[in-house]
């Protein structure tokens, strides 16, 4: 008790650049296409060292079926008399304003409201987010996988309702503060992303039969041009060298950390994230070297280098700058 009263008199120092505020957010949708809509929202608003300062819940009227009711548990009768998000944009607005928004898996919460609020002919106030997914592979986190309730877990912070966005922004949280603060302690920089908002939500009709009932990698989401790479390439990854910016990166496979935003952290770090693989491609990432996918096929024939998710997340901490001239 004397060493908690002792760390609690004299803080460690807080670094400057973090942000002064987060907006924890949870949402749960219809699905996970471009057209599936939300239908209950959470913000657990922080200070800027994690400290909860108040928290917000809305069901929505998705003016379609909800989906996956015995996941979220909120059916047509529930979701009839909710407002509709147009009803409720305003207020979600005013929570995430001027801060981080954090979600687990915050590339989806963050597709899905920047849709919703295109539908509605707004923006959401939302400059930066952070994955909380992210953060715990930059801390290093002993976790089984990178589901919410391991990360709760490790935390000791109890669940008391799966896929209630509510209770999942309560527990998302917890878990953050002591993850901030880890952060803060070991001098670890914030994965922090920028957000972009949609002008138009853009809805591609499904065709055939889709996914039901689960929430399968990668099924919801849309594909984009990225910006030409500013770099020339350097040429292969070599085995014990850093990478450098340009060079080309393919990815292939599942990933424990969604990804649109591996791809994101990549183009940040100056790299050329390929869509397929050829005798230029720098390296492959991928969790399943020996699978038959046509990219890693590619990989043998061409000799490419192979690495995988977390020996990639630690490579793009330190990428080298391109050659000048």
């Amino acid at each position: 008790m004397l060493e908690d009263r002792t760390t609690a008199a004299t803080p460690a120092p807080w670094p400057a650049a973090y942000p002064q505020g987060y907006a924890v957010v949870d949402v749960e949708t219809t699905g996970l296409a471009r057209d599936d809509r939300i239908i209950s929202a959470a913000v657990y608003r922080l200070d800027a060292r994690g400290e909860v300062e108040d928290h917000w819940y809305t069901m929505v009227n998705p003016e379609r079926d909800p989906g996956p009711v015995w996941i979220h548990g909120l059916t047509s009768d529930v979701l009839e008399g909710a407002p509709l998000f147009e009803d409720i944009a305003a207020e979600f607005a005013s929570r995430l304003a001027d801060r981080v928004l954090v979600a687990h898996n915050a590339v989806f919460d963050w597709s899905m409201i920047a849709r919703e609020y295109a539908r509605a002919k707004s923006q959401a106030p939302v400059r930066q987010r952070l994955c909380t997914i992210a953060l715990s592979k930059e801390l290093g986190l002993p976790l089984p996988n990178h589901k919410l309730e391991s990360l709760a877990a490790h935390f000791g912070v109890v669940q008391q309702r799966a896929h209630h966005a509510l209770d999942d922004a309560r527990v998302l949280a917890e878990a953050f503060r002591p993850s901030l603060h880890a952060a803060a302690r070991d001098g670890v920089r914030l994965p922090l992303l920028e957000c972009l908002p949609l002008t138009e939500w853009n809805a591609t009709p499904r065709i055939g039969r889709q996914p039901s009932g689960g929430y399968p990698s990668g099924s919801w989401r849309p594909s984009r041009k990225r910006p030409v790479c500013p770099y020339p390439n350097p040429g292969r990854y070599e085995e014990g060298k850093p990478l450098k910016q340009g060079m080309r990166v393919a990815f292939s496979g599942d990933t424990s950390v969604d990804r649109e935003l591996l791809e994101d952290r990549a183009v940040e770090a100056g790299l050329h994230v390929a869509t397929s693989l050829s005798r230029l491609t720098s390296l492959l990432v991928t969790n399943d070297p020996d699978s038959g996918t046509s990219k890693t096929a590619k990989a043998r024939q061409y000799g490419t280098p192979v690495i995988d998710e977390a020996a990639f997340g630690q490579l793009l901490r330190d990428v080298e700058p391109a050659s000048q001239g």
